[in-house]
């Protein structure tokens, strides 16, 4: 549709940006997408408990009177074609302006030429042949489709959800010092300038720079990094990350929008909103279709009146026959139907797809992009490597550096922490514990002094390590951080701590290989750790170091190439680029922003579900458009027997059998789709 953006267009702003929208219903389903759900359910029950009505007078010999059963159908279908098919006029009204034909267009014109034909034999017995009428043909329809409108809505991601829980993370409250007073405000409430103190285990309340104290901080879900980041003077924060072990005073340097996660959560919604709905390939071929419906039925129209001088009755139903017969049940239920089975099957495989646009767009898919940490990786940090230095023994070790970090929340802490549990050793309480920001610990434990750290923790101890810098090298090459342990100011032992590959994760990469989708990994950690995993799952192409906002831009450039791209992330940080992917699969075990943005989510947190999901959705197009080709080619067979072809044979009397032919062709096509749809049942995928 092409949208007005002039001073009188439909419009809605949000996050500083104008959106236009072609129709009142477009910018309903904007401004207040959970009105217009509760709205199509309205709409789907009152057109289905006025269609079995309908259907029964038809075809079951309830009222015996033709007349009254031709009055009491009138009476039921007006509700139906006028206030359940409203959207269809709608649409057919933005059609034409836009001068273009769709599937409402057809849809209104089809149930609109029955229904009023429909009319005319109950008001005006006589003026047409035979006392038919199609009132159940257009009730069926109109039903239908919009019952598949429905279903596909529901099952739908919307950028208002997505955004709605984005913006949730932020903390309501800040404690800002004005006047040398801490006060608890409003977070919206904060303003440029203000400082701030967060405390361990909260949440920054805006972006903005240290000031004073030194801690830990959780950005993983903004940045992806998959370990925390010392903060200290000077270094910025942003809004939503965790602090984790210090006190630190911060002074605000963007609030409102122009945070980092208030950015994000524009980029999500312009992503979902701005992105151009995939045109269904039945309004494609409506494109075509409708005109040349239309020209067919004026031309019968013309020639049986004009030329043929058959009278004006044959000649208007001529017409009417063209355009109803031309617009088929199936068509309605073709999409719905492969759809219905297709993510049936695609559940059974603990994999949820959200919309048919998502499986068109899915099955042409070229490249396939893995965010790293919670999606190829598990996303906490483990101990990988555990080298002695001299006698010790490995329980030993895991001994006194899990005693020292027991009580510690940092995640390196509780890798070791976890490591030293995993092997049952019996850990120790320590003592004279003492926390030296941006190196590591030091403490008493069993009357022995205790040091664990980074290099430079080291280094201000007096505690040479030049002799194990090839180890440490060795390590770091691998994209994991070292922790030295030191007794009693002797080095014992060195640790390689980092997050490892899911178990999944190389056959999953393996596979879509095969399939011969190219595989790239994006993420907001160091090129030296993302490298490292690269490596042990064949990924060759990598983009490291890369903020939210640049996974959207990098995005967008593969688009702009011509690539298909689909986007497989977990977290806050993978939102923007899993909205702005032509496909976003989102893992299950994933933040509740990352599955709402998704238009694919894997359920069971398996990565071989992500080729799964793109041979369950090749399946599933090629059945939707076998189904579109039957629903098609039985009523494009029978548009020239409405138009008159047999009248020369069989003379004009052919029109009075013309309401069973429809019937028979709804129903021959309407069971073909369905039973196509249902051999996707049979469809069984292994990687």
């Amino acid at each position: 549709m092409l949208v007005e953006e002039g001073e009188h267009a439909l419009k809605a702003t949000r996050y500083g940006t104008t959106y236009y929208f072609c129709s009142e219903t477009c910018l309903t389903q904007f401004q207040a997408p959970a009105k217009s759900l509760a709205r199509l359910k309205r709409l789907v029950a009152l057109g289905a408990i006025l269609t079995a009505p309908i259907a029964s007078l038809t075809y079951l010999p309830i009222i015996s009177d033709r007349a009254a059963n031709n009055l009491v159908m009138f009476i039921l279908s007006l509700p139906i074609q006028f206030v359940v098919g409203y959207r269809f006029y709608r649409g057919s009204y933005d059609a034409l302006r836009s001068r273009v034909g769709n599937m409402d267009l057809l849809i209104g014109l089809g149930t609109s030429a029955a229904w009023i034909y429909s009319t005319i034999v109950t008001f005006v017995p006589g003026f047409f042949p035979g006392s038919e009428t199609y009132f159940e043909t257009s009730a069926i329809i109109i039903t239908l489709i919009q019952t598949g409108n429905l279903l596909e809505y529901i099952t739908k991601g919307k950028a208002s959800e997505a955004v709605h829980r984005l913006l949730s993370l932020q903390p309501t409250t800040a404690h800002v010092i004005r006047d040398g007073v801490e006060t608890g405000i409003p977070v919206e409430s904060v303003e440029v300038g203000d400082v701030l103190i967060v405390r361990p285990g909260e949440k920054v309340p805006v972006d903005g720079r240290v000031v004073e104290g030194s801690s830990a901080v959780d950005e993983s879900m903004i940045t992806g990094e998959s370990l925390p980041r010392d903060k200290r003077g000077g270094d910025e924060v942003i809004g939503a990350t965790i602090n984790k072990t210090g006190l630190l005073k911060i002074q605000a340097t963007k609030v409102g929008q122009d945070t980092v996660l208030s950015q994000i959560a524009k980029l999500v919604e312009e992503a979902q909103v701005g992105k151009a709905p995939l045109q269904r390939l039945a309004d494609k071929v409506s494109a075509y279709f409708v005109p040349a419906v239309i020209l067919i039925a004026t031309a019968s129209f013309l020639f049986w009146y004009f030329v043929a001088r058959i009278g004006l009755a044959f000649s208007l139903l001529a017409f009417v026959s063209v355009v109803i017969i031309a617009c088929p049940c199936a068509l309605g239920i073709a999409t719905p139907a492969a759809l219905l089975v297709g993510t049936g099957k695609g559940a059974e495989n603990g994999i949820l797809i959200k919309g048919g646009d998502q499986l068109e767009e899915a099955h042409k898919a070229n490249t396939v992009i893995f965010d790293k940490t919670g999606t190829l990786t598990k996303g906490q940090p483990a101990v990988t490597d555990i080298v002695a230095i001299g006698k010790i023994s490995e329980a030993q070790i895991l001994g006194f550096a899990g005693s020292v970090e027991k009580g510690s929340e940092h995640p390196l802490a509780q890798a070791v922490v976890n490591a030293a549990q995993k092997m049952n050793v019996n850990l120790s309480d320590p003592s004279d514990f003492e926390a030296l920001p941006g190196l590591g610990v030091k403490a008493t434990v069993d009357d022995q002094e205790v040091l664990l750290g980074n290099t430079d923790l080291m280094e201000k101890f007096s505690i040479p390590t030049n002799r194990y810098a090839e180890k440490v090298a060795t390590l770091q090459g691998q994209g994991k951080t070292v922790t030295f342990l030191a007794l009693d100011r002797k080095p014992v032992a060195l640790f390689g701590i980092a997050d490892t590959a899911k178990e999944t994760a190389a056959d999953a990469v393996k596979a879509l290989k095969s399939m011969g989708l190219e595989v790239v990994m994006l993420t907001g950690d160091n090129e030296r750790t993302a490298k490292a995993i690269a490596r042990t799952l064949g990924i060759d192409t990598v983009i490291s170091g890369v903020r939210p906002d640049q996974k959207e831009e990098h995005i967008r450039k593969l688009q702009a190439d011509g690539k298909k791209v689909v986007m497989v992330g977990d977290g806050i940080n993978d939102a923007p680029a899993l909205a702005a992917a032509d496909v976003g699969i989102a893992i299950g075990s994933g933040t509740d922003v990352a599955k709402e943005t998704g238009g694919i989510i894997l359920i069971k947190d398996d990565l071989t579900d992500v080729p799964k999901a793109l041979l369950l959705s090749r399946a599933t197009v090629r059945k939707i458009k076998q189904n579109l080709l039957w629903a098609f080619i039985y009523n494009v067979a029978l548009i020239p027997i409405a138009a008159g072809i047999l009248v020369p044979l069989l003379g004009p009397g052919i029109y009075q059998v013309l309401p069973l032919l429809a019937g028979a062709a709804m129903a021959i096509s309407s069971v073909t789709v369905v039973s196509n749809s249902l051999l996707l049942r049979r469809f069984n995928p292994k990687i």
